[in-house]
């Protein structure tokens, strides 16, 4: 099973464009996506930049409209997030309870859905075409 755990720091939604968490927390955190690599559960990883950066694409009556960040409703947004494989959602927590992350970080664990998981709705000629798409994508993750 392929889970995502996606870090949520409180208050980066209003972080300054370019603003990077300190040398120690970030030594902390290589130190435990290399114990992730080690057990050899972690897919992938990446640190996101804040949403000041960002910008965010909304479909209002079906025309798309360009918001630059930062977003003045934003609660909570995404600060990075690894992808991991592991046996059950009870691993997948053991893991993210071992992350050096600190007071005002959450980390949410969500469950990648699977193309199976859409067995029973996918038509078989669509089912086909998404199995292509993923076995592409992989075989060109592997050229790089």
């Amino acid at each position: 099973m392929r889970f995502m755990m996606l870090m949520i720091p409180k208050g980066y939604e209003k972080a300054a464009p370019g603003a990077m968490p300190d040398a120690k927390a970030v030594a902390a955190m290589m130190k435990y996506n290399e114990s992730l690599q080690k057990a050899g559960v972690l897919l992938s990883l990446e640190g996101l930049h804040p949403p000041s950066m960002g910008a965010r694409v909304s479909f209002a009556a079906g025309k798309p409209k360009v918001t630059d960040g930062p977003f003045a409703e934003a609660k909570e947004v995404l600060g990075g997030y690894w992808m991991i494989q592991v046996k059950s959602r009870e691993d997948a927590i053991e893991w993210a309870k071992r992350c050096p992350a600190s007071g005002n970080e959450v980390i949410e664990i969500r469950q990648v859905q699977e193309l199976s998981d859409f067995a029973k709705t996918l038509p078989p000629k669509l089912g086909a075409r998404e199995q292509e798409l993923r076995e592409e994508l992989e075989r060109k993750a592997k050229k790089r």
